[in-house]
């Protein structure tokens, strides 16, 4: 009987030098593609735009849920807050002036929603749309909300700044 024995080398040897298609012609150093570039930070300008869009819509949808539910929550405040400092610091990045201005956005942001959830209170009550309770009746919408403020008023205002403030350390780190 008698055996066979196996060819000495490496029988891929052959199949890796050829001009297989799918094979590269230059051999491989190891090195991985570059990266792309990291997005631009420390935008300042950015960084405000961002928190002041942020907070029009985040005070469009705190209003709009309060309005609709007939109270307030905590939680959404601290949404609002939060939402806008993560946006400005996210595209702004690390100015100390980007946590601060986010609060006072944020203020803003949680004001308009409470204006906006007493219009759409009283659209239903009086049966017209609620966009034109709120720019029509504006002065009366703050007199409604000054003779409805209270205690709880100021802790969600208080809540959506910090969460703003905290927001935007967080998205800067």
């Amino acid at each position: 009987m008698s055996q066979s024995v196996p060819p000495s080398g490496n029988p891929f040897a052959d199949a890796a030098t050829s001009d297989a298609p799918g094979t590269p012609d230059a051999p491989d150093t190891g090195s991985a593609p570059t990266p792309a570039p990291a997005p631009a930070r420390d935008n300042l300008p950015l960084g405000l735009v961002a928190a002041l869009v942020a907070a029009l819509v985040a005070g469009g949808v705190y209003g709009g849920v309060a309005g609709a539910i007939e109270r307030e929550i905590g939680w959404a405040a601290i949404g609002v807050g939060y939402l806008v400092g993560f946006a400005a610091a996210k595209l702004g990045g690390r100015s100390p002036l980007l946590p601060v201005v986010s609060a006072a956005l944020s203020l803003g942001a949680v004001y308009a929603g409470q204006l906006l959830a007493i219009a759409i209170f009283a659209a239903k009550e009086l049966k017209v749309s609620a966009t034109e309770m709120f720019f029509d009746n504006f002065s009366l919408l703050t007199q409604a909300w000054n003779e409805g403020k209270d205690f709880m008023t100021f802790v969600f205002f208080a809540l959506a700044a910090v969460a703003a403030f905290a927001g935007a350390k967080k998205a800067a780190a």
